[in-house]
């Protein structure tokens, strides 16, 4: 497998300038540019791939093969490399066309699955033009995603994978939004629910920590999978952190 090893110095740089190893600008996008919520997050999830490569890559290494890490990193290189020459007649296509690049560029089994769940993200917006996206069209997507997931990954909830925190943090999302805080609601608009989402998430890839991994290679090893949080179910967490962060700078 290619080696996800670099200097800490290296990271740290990557971190502080906000670009990822290829070069990639993956610098903070603000409400200005292109204006979509939807593209806010799809481009702060490929940047959040990106900036922590070797993170993600050693916590895969622990039960892992290790290479989850690089494996994301390069295909969502190509997503912001590709960025501006994505179709956007609609949220839905403009889904299929990230979805695309992932399915392809990103390797192991990791493509597959994330394509897969872009992709079904797009077939929940399928007859939504930009404007009209809102809370409830967010949470269609993620359940979406999810459903994508358990069936090309053959995998569910409690069997130690990314569905693990991806899962239970859409039920607070939804719960957030259903219960008169919506993304409407407030000063801070949608920078709340992301927010809980993010906290929901965390608390749920921890919690795979003494799990016992049914699915993946981590399955493989059996009860040495126990004691390490699921590396699919932390980046999870640290993409919906970094996007709740991110959004609360942009109210």
């Amino acid at each position: 497998m290619p080696s996800t090893t670099d200097s800490g110095s290296d990271r740290s740089s990557e971190r502080r300038d906000g670009r990822g190893t290829s070069g990639v600008d993956t610098g903070s996008v603000r409400g200005g540019e292109r204006g979509s919520d939807l593209e806010f997050v799809v481009r702060t999830i490929a940047r959040t791939a990106v900036d922590n490569e070797r993170e993600f890559g050693e916590l895969d290494s622990v039960v892992g093969d290790g290479d989850f890490g690089y494996s994301l990193a390069r295909g969502f290189e190509i997503v912001l490399a590709d960025w501006d020459t994505f179709d956007r007649d609609s949220p839905s296509v403009f889904l299929k066309k990230v979805a695309l690049v992932i399915s392809k560029r990103v390797g192991g089994t990791s493509g597959p699955l994330w394509g897969t769940a872009f992709l079904r993200a797009a077939g929940a917006v399928n007859e939504r033009s930009w404007s009209e996206l809102g809370g409830a069209d967010a949470v269609a997507m993620l359940r979406a995603a999810a459903e994508g997931i358990k069936v090309r990954g053959r995998s569910d909830l409690g069997d130690k994978t990314l569905l693990d925190a991806l899962i239970p943090m859409t039920d607070a999302l939804e719960t957030e939004l259903r219960t008169g805080q919506g993304a409407a609601a407030g000063p801070t608009g949608p920078a709340g629910p992301a927010r809980i989402a993010a906290t929901a998430a965390r608390i749920a890839a921890d919690a795979t920590t003494p799990m016992l991994a049914r699915r993946g290679r981590p399955s493989y090893t059996g009860e040495r999978s126990i004691g390490s949080p699921d590396a699919g179910a932390v980046a999870v967490a640290v993409i919906a952190e970094r996007i709740a962060d991110e959004w609360a700078r942009r109210v």
